[in-house]
Order: C-alpha cells, then structure tokens, then sequence
C-alpha cells in the first residue's frame, strides 16, 4: 500500500496503515524451543534507534537492533542470526554499520558489508564470503572503526559509485573505484546512527527519527526530522493517508516516459516522477520539482541524450546536465524553435539507444530532429495512424507508444511511421501508473 506524506501532500513511504492482520503481526512473542518459556522482542513501534538499515541483493530490506532485525516494512522481529547465520559465530550482539556495495563492474557489486568495532563482514546471498571478517582498514584504507552509519551513493546521485561512512559528524566519502576518501565535517547534521538510501533519496536516522540530506553536500531540504513511525514502518496510531485510495487505472495516464544515460527509467504524471528501478520492490511518486527544481508545472515531453536531461513543457525546453544530480545547464530554458527548430507545444518524444535523432509527437505526425546537426530543424515529418499519444518509450526492445491506461508496441520508429493497423493494444502495467484495476 502507499500512503500521503506530510511532507509534500503526494504519495511516498511504503506503509498501508489499514491492514490489520499486518498490525496485530507486529505483537508477537515466541516459545524458547528448550526451556518453553516466552521471550519478548523488541518492537520498532515503541520508537526504536535502528544500528543499521540495509537492502540485500533482492532490494529487501533489513532493519537491525543489537541482536535482532527486522526484514522489510511491516513484520515482527527476530534474531539476526536465523538470516545472517555466521554473525553467531563471531559472538556479534550487535554491528555498528552495514552498507550494499553499488560497483556494477566489480565482483563486489549487491554485497552487504557489516561493521563491528574494527572488522567488516562481507555477505553475498546471505552467505559469509570466505576469508571474512577483515579488519577496516584492510578493505576499506582510511575508514576509520567504531563506525556510526554508511550508505551507498551510486554515480548519478554522487559524482561516481562511493560509500558514505559516518562517525559523529564526520562524514568520510569514499571512491569504490579510485579508493580515494574525502572527509567533511557535517555539523549541521544530527549524528546517525544508521544511513539509508531508498528511492534515490538519503536518509540519516537518529533516535526514532529520520533527516533527508543532499549526499554530495549534507544539506537538509524541508521539514525534519521525521518519525520513522509514520513512513518506513507500519504502526499503529502513527502514519499519514491511511484512508487513501489509488485512482483507477483508467483515469490515469503517462505525460512522459525515458531512460537516462546511466539506465534509469522514470515515468512522469501530472507534477509526480517516478523511478520505476525494476529490482526495487517499491514503486512511489515525489515530486518533479524534487528533483528538477525549475520545472514547477509538469512535462509535456522528456527525453535524454549525451548525460542530459531534456524537459518539455509548453514552448519551453529545460536541459539537465547529469552527475551528482541533476543541474540546469545556464541559459536554459529555451524555446522549442531555439532548440529543436519547431513550435510548441508537442505530444510526447524519444531517442532510441545509441541514436543521434529525436523523434518529436505532435499531434498525429511524427517529426525527426537531428541532434548533431547545428542549428537543429525538422529532417522528415510524417503522419501516423494512431492518435491521443501521451507517451513514447524507445529501448533495446523497441518502441512502446503509450495511450491513456494501455500501450502499443512498434520493433523501431520506421515500423511506428509507416503502420497503418494498430498492434493489439497492452495494459500499462499498474505500478508505473500508481494505480489501481
């Protein structure tokens, strides 16, 4: 289920506050097997500090608690040994920090590292890797121990794949590929005890609260902290949005669609975005403006070429350099007839995998701008036989043309221009619309 955040009045944390066979799952007591007598777990509801929170390999979350974790958002506690079975036999009552490595060329890549005192646990599959525990600095050069926290930060959302360590207000940036550490004092930060990376998004818990900062800077951006109650966990009493609905399925549509450079897919309705990360268990809106701050009134059109981010909306093109974040380039927006040689407003766009053509949906006609060419003008236009297009996607599997809750699918652009019968018409799947059948 989802729920409405405080924060922006739109849908965000992965809680359903109105099942309640979830609820009462989280009292619990189990039988000691041996002795027969009834042991307490801690409950995460009565405002608990969390050691560490971590995804495994499957995007599952981990909450942890000296010897005890939680797996996922909703559910009861258990000792963490009956998932991490080797931490038994290092004696662990507790580990300080636990990171998932983000390398995609390493070997390493979707690895849990765990931290105690001076030593790091490696786990792939919930399974120790052979020569584990290590010390730090062995593995790590220049961390230091007795760790607070650590989060991955993947290229994209810092300048490359890095690790943040945390201790006090310490923060220790660390390059997986270079191994270079840069280390920065973030005072105006509360200390974490555990970091968390959901979403795309960055998370300092402290006590039974939580901050969102800015990984690359440590700023702090809206209202915090925040009760960790009321969004990455379901209790009782706590929460926002119990009551929400999600609209029906077909009285949603996509305004736009695209892949960027790094691969990631976003999905844009109305003034929401969507990361629709394929391995990733949840799928929520924030808002565009989260993330593209000048684009206050939502898309017409998005689409990426070259580490930029083009936004459409109206007569105005925005163009986002992609790095840490994203940056508006200087001088932008711009007019469509400055950048693309036509007049506004158009329908939908996309540029196909490792092509240099746009090709702009203007009602029912397809016009080709070429992205190399200066000044940039029309190359061909031709008419389609489908209409009402809201959406256009171009990836290794083809061309998905997108209209109100269903979608089409063309082998490649000159398939799409020359059809004139429809393919059979696909249900968008409801995860990328955020709604209900």
């Amino acid at each position: 289920g989802s729920l409405i955040s405080a924060e922006h009045n739109h849908l965000h944390f992965p809680c359903c506050l109105h099942n309640l066979s979830c609820i009462n799952a989280l009292y619990f007591h189990t039988v000691n097997a041996e002795d027969g007598q009834h042991h307490d777990h801690p409950d995460r509801c009565d405002g608990i500090e969390f050691d560490a929170i971590v995804p495994d390999e499957n995007g599952v979350t981990y909450f942890f608690k000296d010897n005890h974790l939680w797996r996922g958002f909703t559910g009861s506690a258990h000792f963490f040994n009956h998932t991490f079975k080797e931490l038994d036999d290092h004696h662990i009552g507790h580990i300080d920090a636990a990171f998932r490595m983000h390398n995609p060329d390493s070997e390493d890549h979707d690895h849990i590292y765990f931290f105690l005192d001076d030593k790091v646990f490696s786990y792939y599959n919930h399974t120790l890797e052979e020569g584990y525990p290590k010390e730090i600095n062995k593995v790590f050069k220049e961390i230091p121990s007795h760790l607070d926290a650590a989060v991955e930060c993947p290229k994209g959302e810092c300048v490359t794949d890095s690790v943040l360590f945390f201790k006090g207000h310490v923060v220790y940036t660390y390059d997986i590929s270079t191994k270079v550490v840069k280390e920065k004092t973030w005072d105006h930060l509360p200390v974490c005890t555990s970091a968390y990376r959901w979403l795309e998004h960055h998370y300092c818990f402290h006590g039974n609260s939580f901050t969102r900062f800015n990984p690359v800077t440590g700023v702090v951006e809206g209202t915090y902290p925040k009760d960790a109650r009321n969004y990455f966990m379901m209790c009782p009493g706590f929460g926002h949005g119990g009551n929400y609905q999600p609209p029906k399925c077909s009285d949603v549509k996509l305004d736009a669609i695209t892949t960027d450079d790094e691969g990631k897919p976003y999905a844009f309705i109305g003034s929401n975005y969507m990361h629709l990360n394929p391995k990733g268990p949840h799928r929520h809106p924030f808002p565009i403006i989260r993330k593209w701050k000048e684009v206050t009134e939502g898309v017409d059109a998005v689409f990426s070429y070259t580490d930029k981010l083009y936004m459409i909306k109206g007569e105005q093109v925005y163009i986002y350099k992609s790095g840490a974040g994203y940056t508006l380039i200087e001088g932008y927006p711009k007019t469509l007839k400055e950048e693309l040689g036509i007049d506004g407003p158009i329908t939908a766009s996309f540029v196909c995998p490792s092509e240099h053509t746009v090709h702009i949906i203007q009602g029912s006609k397809m016009m080709d701008v070429d992205l190399t060419a200066t000044p940039r003008a029309v190359t061909s236009e031709v008419p389609l036989s489908i209409s009402d297009i809201d959406a256009v996607l171009c990836d290794a599997d083809g061309v998905k043309v997108y209209k109100g809750s269903q979608y089409y699918e063309y082998a490649s652009p000159m398939v799409l221009a020359v059809s004139r019968i429809a393919p059979v018409p696909q249900n968008v799947p409801r995860e990328i619309l955020g709604c209900q059948d």
